[in-house]
């Protein structure tokens, strides 16, 4: 298709747009890209660095952090490959190499791109006028204010929780931002939350030198909301890192006496913890509460409703794509969300109905904790299905005991489970965890999206000697255990 490139016949007047995406991180960019191919005029309005938050301080810097140290505990585990391994980790130049990965914070590259590509960049806060008005706060002098003939795109992403902790704020604690770009390990780290960015941001700065890492956790487990081994084998995998995880503490207050001096956190058990620096990564919250959702009768400071093809509730022409709807804060669920409203767009202004709609935003949402180990999983954990009162089964393997995980690492310590519904006999949940499973969850993506039936299942064959050999021992414990079970 015919990418279209504003001539002097086809421009649009000054501030007149088909499209307004409000939003240039991955998922705006994305749908902005497909409404361009698609013939359409779009401004993609950023407030801060175009490329968005995934690439600068989330996704793409945290990986690259925790990559180096995977890979070298990778060849540790691998008997000839050991023997090479000759010295320590470079914390400088592992924290060089994700600077690399994050272009420095400077978008110019990204920004070159998007330009190239036929979008117009606008720099500044953009905020809802009305269903087909935005105003922009570009600094000094009068806002910019933009039409869009056709729709409205917000993709402003998400914002870190702070929660209301007497003294914390003060104290100024790192978010992701922080975790993500300091230049030097902190040499005592606390953590607040037990979720990806805690773990990951834990097990990373832990391998990069702090001498003390200490992961608070409200809960009694770690991860409850994935199958029960999952947040054993994260736990090991922490410890043996020497993160430090304390169950069933809540945080209290927090003082920071003296700027950049250490912080003393007091626990509800009423011990104190002192660090350096302490991360909090209590979760997200949507960035609407100067959006202007207002104007289209959408309550501020709250995550926005959307329909099947991410069209606002109750404000025709206003879509609404990644976290800012709530849905799967993840960037790839974000930026499918991105295809499916920028052809919703495009199909509306041929004026027929969108064929394309989102409806696997909820219950096949694939992701992967980038730990040692890691953990991939997709869909409904067994506790998710059953409280929706679905009539499920759940298989398990060792997926340590296959013969490709034997030669894969010395000591491979994983395991997998699936989660079926016995109604439809078709897959609705996966897990995998072990040493470099993230990729292992696709195929069973591809399953549960698909409804693929069990029968058809077993005629799948992975390859040997593979990790994948794990579904031939989750698929044939599974048709055991119910020819075994009275019907």
């Amino acid at each position: 298709m015919r990418q279209m490139m504003n001539t002097a016949q086809d421009r649009p007047e000054p501030g007149t747009y088909d499209v307004v995406v409000i939003g240039g991180g991955p998922v705006g960019g994305a749908a902005a890209q497909r409404l361009v191919r698609g013939g359409m005029s779009v401004a993609l309005v950023e407030a801060e660095l175009v490329g968005g938050e995934c690439h600068y301080w989330a996704c793409i810097p945290s990986k690259a952090m925790l990559r180096p140290a995977q890979a070298r505990l990778a060849a540790l585990r691998s008997p000839g490959a050991r023997e090479s391994v000759t010295g320590r980790l470079d914390p400088s130049a592992v924290l060089a190499r994700r600077d690399d990965a994050v272009d420095h914070l400077d978008d110019t590259r990204i920004a070159a791109g998007m330009k190239a590509r036929g979008m117009e960049v606008i720099r500044g806060r953009g905020r809802l006028a009305g269903p087909r008005s935005v105003v922009v706060d570009a600094g000094p002098g009068p806002q910019i204010e933009l039409s869009a003939g056709q729709a409205v795109v917000l993709a402003t992403g998400s914002l870190p929780v702070l929660p209301p902790v007497p003294g914390l704020a003060e104290a100024l604690p790192w978010t992701n931002r922080e975790a993500t770009s300091a230049v030097v390990a902190p040499r005592r780290l606390v953590v607040l939350g037990g979720g990806a960015v805690g773990l990951e941001m834990a097990q990373a700065w832990s391998w990069l030198g702090s001498g003390q890492v200490v992961v608070l956790n409200r809960g009694p487990h770690l991860l409850p909301n994935h199958e029960p081994f999952v947040g054993d084998l994260v736990l090991a995998g922490l410890q043996a890192a020497g993160v430090e995880v304390r169950f069933g503490v809540e945080v209290q207050r927090v003082l920071r006496p003296a700027a950049g001096g250490e912080v003393l956190v007091h626990l509800s058990d009423g011990s104190v913890v002192a660090a350096d620096e302490l991360l909090v990564a209590a979760g997200r919250r949507p960035p609407t509460g100067d959006l202007g959702i207002e104007t289209i009768g959408a309550a501020p400071g709250r995550w926005l409703e959307v329909d099947p093809t991410l069209q606002v509730v109750g404000a025709p022409g206003v879509y609404a794509i990644g976290d800012v709807n709530g849905h799967a804060l993840l960037t790839h669920q974000g930026k499918y969300q991105a295809r499916v409203a920028a052809d919703a767009i495009l199909a509306r202004r041929r004026g027929e109905e969108p064929s394309f709609t989102a409806d696997a935003d909820a219950a096949a949402v694939p992701q992967v904790l980038f730990t040692d180990p890691e953990v991939a999983s997709v869909g409904l954990s067994s506790r998710d299905a059953t409280a929706r009162g679905w009539r499920v089964s759940v298989v398990e393997a060792d997926l340590g005991a296959v013969a490709g995980a034997g030669l894969h690492a010395l000591g491979y310590a994983g395991r997998a489970a699936l989660v079926i519904d016995e109604d439809s006999q078709t897959l609705v949940g996966a897990t995998f965890v072990g040493q470099d499973v993230a990729d292992m969850v696709h195929a069973a993506t591809m399953a549960v999206v698909a409804r693929v039936p069990l029968e058809r299942m077993r005629h799948v064959v992975p390859s040997f000697p593979t990790l994948s050999e794990v579904w031939l021992e989750l698929l044939d414990a599974y048709f055991l255990q119910r020819r075994s079970t009275p019907s």
